[in-house]
């Protein structure tokens, strides 16, 4: 089973790892296409205002265009530690047990617009780049990435819970994956969209997925696990399930 995570736009600073080594991470299909995203960014990085307008940030955010020019000397860390915020609280992987964070380590991907896909266990530095950025000289990043990283999971013949949002959904589109959305519901049955905290839902379902110690290989498998960790979920389709919560 692969359970593919949204990444976040924060990253947690620092690193006690050696700087980036892209011949490294998982994957080694996607290394060179790594190699020109990252090369690309680092060179925007030279110049401040262009940075900052591609990457859709405000002028404060001069730190964010600093990270990615010291991208390549940085410390790192695993993905799995990197990413912060909402769904990553939720996932909490540092109170996982030592026999828990190996098999997240295996089940969990988090797509990236930088990376194309990271592993529990790669090591990364802290960058800005988001899915729907165009970068010089590479245009898109779905035109970047869709061409090596949809085939790669593509291919896949196990299971493949996509969490992905919208934007890192068109970076490789998966047909066959499992897709999870949240909704809320009232008292007398209305259900509306979650919109910023289905994150924490999908976090809750993702912890889940890495703690089983069998693995889950079909959707009922699924709907087993994360019925059994307190989430209430329908299956609304072949591919598609719904994680329904009470409406505040």
């Amino acid at each position: 089973m692969l359970v593919l995570l949204p990444p976040s736009e924060t990253k947690a600073n620092g690193g006690d790892g050696p700087p980036l080594d892209l011949s490294a991470l998982a994957h080694p299909d996607l290394t060179e296409t790594r190699r020109a995203v990252v090369s690309a960014l680092v060179d925007l990085a030279d110049d401040v205002p262009s940075s900052l307008r591609l990457l859709g940030l405000s002028e404060r955010r001069t730190d964010e265009v600093e990270r990615n020019a010291a991208l390549l000397g940085s410390p790192t860390m695993p993905g799995l530690l990197r990413y912060t915020g909402v769904l990553y609280d939720a996932l909490d992987v540092g109170s996982l047990t030592e026999s828990e964070r190996a098999r997240a380590d295996e089940r969990l991907a988090v797509g990236s617009a930088l990376f194309g896909l990271v592993r529990g266990t790669d090591r990364i530095p802290a960058y800005r780049l988001s899915a729907g950025n165009s970068l010089p000289n590479l245009g898109t990043l779905r035109g970047v990435w869709r061409p090596v990283l949809e085939p790669l999971l593509s291919a896949r013949e196990d299971l493949v819970v996509d969490l992905r949002s919208g934007a890192y959904t068109a970076l490789a589109r998966v047909p066959e994956a499992l897709t999870v959305r949240v909704l809320t519901e009232t008292q007398d049955g209305q259900r509306s969209v979650v919109s910023h905290h289905n994150k924490a839902h999908k976090g809750e379902l993702a912890r889940a997925l890495a703690r089983v110690p069998q693995e889950p290989r079909d959707v009922e498998d699924v709907i087993t696990v994360a019925k059994d960790s307190g989430l209430r979920v329908e299956r609304e389709s072949e591919h598609q399930l719904c994680i329904v919560v009470p409406a505040a």
